[in-house]
């Protein structure tokens, strides 16, 4: 098997928003010493909330979405998050979307039957330095789902050959 998923996901969606929260929680604090301390208004402390609030919709809109791995198996896709495990076949992707301006990138397989992560499956493809592009991860995966449909398709049905 091999990793299609980025190794930083887990960077993304758990020691980043601690650090992010973590560093806002201090100047939050800090603001309301400041302002205990000085007899000034709690003004200050509503910039760290703000902050706080627009980190925790970025994250669940971008990052906390991602599935942790994804790994390539041939004929499936192995999906691991959270310590549970989906195996999706390569036909029961329906379309797949690759985002390029996003930070992390962002690869949504679109299914057609739902597996245990739901009927959509997003993963972050590893990084490499030139992101204006197809990913050359996300290029692969299409052009091999097109080639099972067309074998698929071309191969009779087990009701057809009992005729």
């Amino acid at each position: 098997m091999r990793q299609i998923s980025s190794s930083a996901t887990v960077f993304y969606k758990r020691v980043f928003p601690a650090i992010w929260f973590g560093f806002i929680g201090l100047i939050f604090f800090g603001s309301l010493v400041g302002a205990l301390k000085d007899g000034s208004g709690f003004g200050s402390s509503l910039f760290p909330l703000g902050m706080a609030a627009f980190g925790f919709i970025i994250m669940k809109i971008f990052v906390w979405d991602l599935v942790d791995e994804v790994w390539d198996d041939g004929d499936s896709l192995v999906v691991r998050n959270n310590g549970r495990e989906a195996r999706v076949d390569l036909l029961n992707i329906i379309n797949i979307n690759h985002s390029i301006f996003t930070n992390p990138p962002r690869v949504s397989l679109t299914l057609r039957a739902p597996c245990e992560f739901g009927r959509i499956v997003k993963f972050s493809p590893p990084k490499r330095f030139f992101r204006f592009s197809e990913h050359p991860v996300v290029a692969e995966l299409v052009q091999r789902i097109d080639q099972k449909r067309q074998i698929a398709q071309q191969s009779p049905t087990p009701d057809a050959t009992r005729k």
